[in-house]
């Protein structure tokens, strides 16, 4: 069925009798599978076959049937399967890829692969991200259920991987036997395939894991190009290693480029070196020298990052004329070369030239365009830049207390005055206040409050000052319409009441109008003292009024 898409891939990995604990506390090393996060390219689908999912066939037109799979860089133009939903992989790179696998009916194995080169007597940490594919919303779809094997003994289970529309990572760390170099990872599919069991799978990561590794404090450390060198100290928590044995490294821009630094190999380093600049540092550590030599099982410290913060500085900027540059406590407002003694944010003395260009104000113009309030009370104005002409671009709109780059639009506003800020790369500035107007608001009268007796009817006229698309009088069922649009009502009340009118104009602008109704309900009666039943029509009988 073409609705049962179990998309996942994992690897298993445990090594040996003794039960697998979750995640690692300490540091980790290199990725063993460099791979692990499949990649990434512009192309939606991966034209070749990478061969990673034994029993499974590789398609290249997604999505993938019952026991295919593919690898991908998002499932947004497909043309889903029921409840699916729309992803992209788990990392930084764009385009960045995962794999999708729809898992058979039958439960069983659907990743192996044998990891060697590894050291004995070492703990590993195994992870993986995993996304539910079914949308949170979606009821009656069957969980993904992955088991972790080591040498074809189950040693982790993530159990139901939640409908929750992210990405969870499962993770358990093993240590290898003595004499141990070779293990056989397995993923083993839980859960039947049908109707749900739906996954992707990013961000494999297979790593020795250790104590923790640091450099502290973990802060850029700050020094002068004229000041002293800092030493560096390696702090190991923990007693996962019995005999302890690092190798300091340094790389020229602390992404990449690590090389071991000759002899460094003691709890400590000195950083020498005072030229302005910055510089990486990190440590290898492991449980003997043959371990720290294999990348496979060593563990890798934080970076520290160290700032040489240079004598001299030089220092070339442009400022719009009429404004002010300020330089060493003065405002210089003239083109020229100038050189002064400063101290930097972090002490250091340092002698810095600033070579400063005045240039013309262009007379900055900018096209402005605003939208009114629907209602008096709310907040939808709009108010939008475009067309900038004559600045030394790029330039920004300041609004509002937002900044944007024209062409710009800052929504969401309530009626009223607003400064617009326009300035350009070199300072030069456009200022001008907009207003975001609002319509009238909408009117409903009814009127002076009335008192009326009992049994008396009264008729009343709301008056609005403009059309009303629809009204509500309260409470309800206490008037009668008189006029088609029941502005016009006649009520007979029993008991004094407070009469309210909602009413809403064309554009939902909403206004409302009310009045108290006293019933004067104790009547008057007269009862006289005698009566002259003579038949001449006046008093002849004795009654009350």
């Amino acid at each position: 069925m073409k609705n049962c898409l179990a998309t996942f891939i994992l690897f298993a990995i445990s090594c040996l009798p003794l039960a697998a604990q979750e995640t690692c506390d300490g540091n980790l090393g290199p990725n063993i599978f460099e791979a692990g996060d499949f990649g990434a390219g512009p192309a939606n689908i991966l034209p070749t076959d990478p061969g990673i999912a034994p029993g499974y066939n590789y398609t290249t037109l997604p999505p993938p049937n019952d026991g295919s799979y593919t690898i991908t860089n998002g499932t947004g133009s497909w043309s889903l399967f029921p409840g699916w939903m729309a992803i992209q992989d788990n990392g930084p790179e764009p385009n960045g890829y995962m794999m999708v696998v729809n898992a058979s009916y039958d439960e069983g194995i659907f990743y192996e692969q044998v990891v060697d080169g590894l050291c004995e007597g070492t703990l590993y940490e195994f992870s993986a991200d995993i996304f539910n594919l079914i949308n949170p919303n979606q009821s009656g779809f069957i969980f993904p259920d992955v088991s972790f094997l080591i040498d074809d003994e189950i040693r982790y289970t993530s159990g139901d991987v939640p409908q929750n529309g992210q990405w969870n990572t499962y993770g358990f760390t093993f240590t290898t036997d003595p004499g141990q170099s070779t293990v056989k990872l397995t993923l083993r599919n839980n859960a039947p395939g049908g109707f749900g069991n739906d996954l992707a799978l990013d961000n494999i990561s297979f790593r020795a894991c250790g104590d923790e590794a640091l450099i502290l404090p973990e802060e850029i450390a700050n020094i002068c190009e004229d000041g002293n060198p800092i030493t560096l100290e390696a702090t190991v928590v923990g007693d996962q290693f019995d005999t302890p044995t690092l190798q300091w490294q340094r790389s020229p821009d602390g992404q990449g480029g690590w090389e071991n630094i000759p002899g460094a190999t003691g709890n400590s380093i000195q950083h020498t070196e005072l030229s302005g600049g910055f510089y990486y540092y990190r440590y290898l550590l492991a449980n003997s020298q043959a371990n720290l030599d294999n990348p496979k099982c060593h563990i890798i410290s934080n970076v520290k990052v160290v700032y040489v913060q240079p004598k001299f500085f030089e220092i070339i900027d442009t400022v719009c004329a009429g404004s002010t540059y300020p330089f060493g406590g003065k405002e210089l407002s003239e083109t020229g070369v100038y050189t002064d003694s400063l101290t930097s944010s972090i002490g250091c003395d340092s002698i810095v030239t600033l070579q400063l260009t005045l240039v013309s104000d262009p007379g900055i113009q900018a096209q402005t365009a605003i939208s009114p309030t629907r209602c008096p009370d709310t907040e939808d104005g709009q108010i939008s830049v475009s067309e900038l002409q004559n600045a030394y671009l790029p330039a920004t709109a300041f609004l509002n207390g937002e900044a944007m780059a024209p062409p710009a639009v800052f929504s969401g506003l309530p009626p009223g005055d607003y400064p617009l800020r326009i300035a350009d790369r070199h300072g030069c500035q456009l200022l001008d206040t907009l207003t975001v107007d609002a319509p009238p608001p909408l009117l409903v009268e009814l009127g002076p409050d009335q008192s009326i007796a009992l049994g008396e009817s009264l008729e009343l006229t709301a008056v609005v000052n403009e059309s009303v698309s629809s009204w509500a009088w309260q409470p309800e069922g206490v008037v009668e319409c008189l006029d088609a649009g029941c502005l016009e009502v006649r009520l007979l009340p029993v008991a004094s009441l407070t009469l309210r009118l909602n009413g809403q104009g064309g554009e939902g602008c909403t206004a409302s109008d009310s009045l108290h109704i006293s019933v004067e309900e104790v009547r008057r009666v007269y009862i006289p003292t005698a009566f002259s039943p003579n038949a001449d029509g006046r008093n002849d009988t004795f009654q009350p009024y």
